[in-house]
């Protein structure tokens, strides 16, 4: 090859490198990790999750030697949709965010999502519950990682059933979440033969559950089921356990529980409770050590289902990424969709049109004191739900996105 031929190549190719770099918006690839930092859920979500996003990076740039530049920033919606909406429009409009994860609040994670899909950015959620995110309320620029309200309910509420728990009161977080929650639900516990003997709306959040308690112990239905998340799950459990519902006969059901809602409330007062995640810190070996190193930057606090999530969303959306050559937040959400999944923490899975993410779910319950072998050893498994049982069959959507 002749010196002008050299030259010729050596200006394409920096040429097509300039252009790869040019897709990505200010040279830097940025991810908001928008949740609760101090409030009900902050246990949950909060720093854990901005710990799990900037690990998930420094992870991520190397294993794939990646010439991404990353950075992370965080901030508190105070579960309040306003705040959350006004955090991400300053996010994407001004501070040139790209993508925002976690989002729990279910009313914030819908704002969220409709604010992604105006600004042509991408929401990958992990924190909020409502299967409304990829039924009617679904968007190209919305996934929906960890778990669901149907989800949940195909997973504690059948078992539940199935085991003679077939009267059911709901305790019920009066927002979107809890709403959504107790809808699917209740539609499980009905299609296999239970019954709804009443049900309360509770304010969100709260402190003070006694006379919903009491409402729910005057029903004698055998399972009190609670619709709620976070503190108001705990305080829920504390009172219950305080006016003597459980030692009574009756039994609750934590629709939502977190590993830390379970620490906090102590195995005495939480064992037998029957709860149902798509992650445990002590599944298999990568989950061990993973969580130590975890929870070496956490405090010492072991993590969440949600901080597992959070981790696994960010590799993959940088995956993605870096596979699209663009951080266009439609390019990269179809580009998440094409590509497996594949973590060491959820392991190999698919993310569906509807912006599903696919993976198994586990029914846990909450070991006794006396089998618990020290701080966090607090579960047992109880039952696998394959992941195309765990989630809503695409042939019962109602996401405007699904080709039937």
């Amino acid at each position: 090859m002749n010196r002008k031929l050299i030259a010729m190549a050596a200006t394409l190719a920096c040429a097509f490198t300039g252009a790869a770099q040019a897709q990505i918006s200010d040279g830097i690839v940025k991810i908001g990790v928008l949740n609760d930092m101090s409030g009900v859920y902050s246990d949950i979500t909060g720093q854990g999750s901005v710990t799990a996003a900037k690990m998930a990076v420094e992870d991520y740039l190397k294993a794939s030697k990646s010439a991404l530049k990353v950075e992370v920033v965080g901030a508190d919606h105070q579960n309040k949709p306003d705040v959350g909406s006004n955090i991400t429009r300053q996010w994407y409009d001004a501070d040139k965010v790209d993508m925002v994860v976690d989002v729990p609040t279910s009313s914030v994670a819908l704002a969220v999502s409709q604010i992604s899909k105006e600004k042509g950015k991408i929401h990958v959620n992990t924190g909020g519950a409502t299967s409304d995110l990829t039924g009617k309320s679904c968007n190209a620029n919305t996934i929906h990682w960890l778990y669901d309200t149907y989800m949940l309910a195909n997973g504690t509420g059948k078992a539940i059933v199935k085991n003679g728990g077939n009267t059911w009161f709901f305790l019920t977080a009066d927002y979107a979440f809890g709403q959504a929650l107790e809808r699917d639900t209740e539609a499980v516990v009905v299609k296999n033969g239970g019954k709804v003997l009443g049900k309360v709306r509770t304010p969100f959040p709260t402190q003070d559950f006694s006379s919903f308690l009491l409402q729910a112990q005057a029903s004698k239905a055998k399972i009190i089921g609670l619709a709620n998340a976070g503190g108001d799950t705990t305080n829920s459990i504390k009172q219950a356990y305080e006016f003597g519902i459980t030692k009574g006969g009756q039994n609750l059901a934590g629709l939502l529980v977190f590993l830390p809602d379970v620490h906090a409330l102590g195995l005495e007062k939480a064992q037998g409770l029957l709860l149902t995640e798509t992650f445990y810190w002590d599944l298999n070996d990568n989950t061990r050590a993973w969580s130590k190193r975890f929870a070496a930057a956490n405090s010492g606090k072991y993590p969440s289902m949600n901080h597992a999530g959070v981790y696994a969303s960010v590799i993959h959306y940088l995956k993605a990424v870096d596979a699209a050559k663009t951080d266009d937040g439609t390019k990269v959400t179809a580009q998440m969709k094409t590509l497996p999944t594949d973590d060491v923490l959820f392991g190999k899975g698919t993310i569906r049109q509807d912006g599903r993410k696919l993976h198994p779910a586990y029914l846990f319950e909450v070991k006794k004191p006396s089998e618990s072998k020290g701080p966090y050893d607090y579960y047992k498994l109880m039952a696998t739900i394959p992941a195309d049982e765990a989630f809503r069959p695409l042939s019962e959507s109602d996401c405007p996105l699904v080709k039937k």
